[in-house]
């Protein structure tokens, strides 16, 4: 195995414990990974906007990977390395393809994301309960949806939905996939469906970072317990799955770890990095 030189983790499920906290000991691995000239980054469906400063915020991050790899920012300098949004007929037919099926909609735009007052209502009660805060500090209100959405067409990253149950992401997913059969399509928690552009994955965006940083696949360890963090997990050289991850996650990843209540992140960086 190539000495890694690159790590990314997800954040819900992975670095972050069920309280939405990064432990003492995964923030001592992450720091001596840093330390050691390893370029350690958050690779998550997040905006840049929601990326938790208690991880931008680790002396060393430099890089963040966002909206499920359709952005990949240098926070130092403020450029965006990578850049994969939606083609704009593309986001307004995945839009008015979505709107039959309810839920709670959020788009994803510039590093930001939109919602209606509506929908950031209905997140209070359809939100995981360890969530809502984040949920309602990073949704910027909008009264007019359709109008925004046509204003930054061009600028869409992706679509997030949330369902009060799995029964109905699970029938938005199937029908989403025969509306717009070329997008990616994901989960990252529970009752969510997120929607990239054809191609758009964080496994891509990882493999970009790494090209732009002279690293190989092979350099690169991507740690994630979600159905979003798949490709990422896949296409890296030393793929990583929580304890807590799903089953095609634990089934693509070359080792498994600990679970995000436990420090497996931490466990990782220790064993293959330090």
């Amino acid at each position: 195995m190539e000495q890694i030189r690159l790590v990314a983790l997800d954040l819900d499920g992975t670095v972050f414990n069920d309280q939405k906290e990064i432990t003492p000991r995964t923030l001592a691995a992450i720091r001596a990974a840093l330390q050691k000239g390893v370029t350690v980054l958050p690779a998550t469906g997040r905006t840049a906007d929601g990326v938790p400063e208690q991880f931008t915020g680790i002396p060393g991050v430099r890089y963040a990977l966002t909206s499920n790899g359709a952005s990949v920012v240098d926070l130092q300098t403020g450029e965006q390395l990578v850049s994969l949004p939606f083609a704009p007929d593309l986001a307004r037919r995945t839009y008015r393809a979505l709107l039959p099926f309810g839920g709670m909609l959020s788009i994803f735009i510039g590093g930001k994301s939109y919602t209606t007052r509506e929908n950031a209502e209905l997140s209070l009660d359809i939100t995981p309960p360890n969530l809502r805060s984040y949920f309602r500090k990073t949704r910027i209100e909008v009264e007019d949806m359709d109008k925004t959405l046509l204003e930054h067409a061009h600028e869409v990253e992706k679509f997030s939905m949330m369902y009060a149950t799995v029964e109905q992401r699970d029938a938005a997913w199937r029908g989403m996939e025969a509306a717009c059969p070329e997008l990616e399509i994901a989960s990252s928690i529970e009752r969510n469906l997120e929607l990239s552009a054809p191609g758009v994955t964080k496994g891509r965006g990882l493999m970009a970072l790494a090209a732009h940083l002279g690293l190989t696949p092979g350099q690169v360890m991507a740690v994630g317990d979600s159905g979003n963090d798949l490709t990422m997990v896949q296409m890296a050289g030393l793929g990583v799955a929580m304890a807590n991850a799903t089953p095609d996650v634990l089934a693509a990843a070359d080792v498994v770890t600990g679970d995000n209540n436990h420090d497996g992140v931490a466990q990782a960086i220790e064993k293959y990095v330090l």
